[in-house]
């Protein structure tokens, strides 16, 4: 299944995609496919938070389960041209249940 995963991606993807995260900058497509799509396969769930688009863009948050249980929440930007993605940028930091408490931080 993850084989044809893979190619239903590559199929998406514009040859001049690039994505973005906290620890990725602008990595062309060869690039991602490369260093980030494995790590798809340590994904067990994604349930939508909330989703909104505005022209050829759209924003998405989402909490998700990987292997072994550990649950997170993201947000991405997608931009979109001529039925192919050409950008994603990834926002991540929360772990699910959140590290501090209520109403408080955790100090670095």
């Amino acid at each position: 299944m993850l084989t044809h995963c893979r190619l239903s991606i590559e199929a998406l993807l514009a040859d001049d995609y690039h994505f973005s995260s906290p620890v990725d900058n602008e990595l062309d497509r060869a690039t991602y496919l490369r260093r980030c799509w494995p790590n798809s396969e340590k994904i067990s769930s994604f349930d939508e938070v909330l989703a909104t688009e505005d022209g050829n863009r759209a924003v998405i948050v989402y909490e998700g389960a990987a292997a072994g249980g550990h649950r997170f929440r993201n947000s991405e930007v997608t931009t979109a041209r001529g039925g192919q993605i050409v950008r994603v940028e990834v926002y991540w930091g929360w772990d699910i249940p959140h590290k501090a408490p209520k109403g408080g931080f955790i100090e670095k």
